[in-house]
């Protein structure tokens, strides 16, 4: 798939979130998996960029992104 239909996957499945706490969520979960961390999909992560991975868990919703409320809350 690609990224901007994963993108707009994501935003449609968290109308709370915009790009901007997207590229944040996608940020840090990159960032873990760089440093080590394992991938919550079983896919070979040795073809597969950081981002792109970070962003399909996002996508399948096995990562929670915690911290963003809507406003009028």
């Amino acid at each position: 798939m690609r990224v901007e239909e994963l993108t707009a996957k994501v935003l449609q499945n968290n109308p709370n979130m915009d790009r901007y706490q997207l590229a944040l969520a996608v940020s840090k979960r990159c960032d873990e998996l760089l440093n080590g961390a394992v991938s919550k999909l079983n896919v070979n992560n040795k073809k597969i960029k950081a981002a792109d991975l970070a962003l399909m868990e996002l996508v399948e919703g096995l990562i929670v992104v915690k911290g963003f409320v809507d406003i009028g809350e």
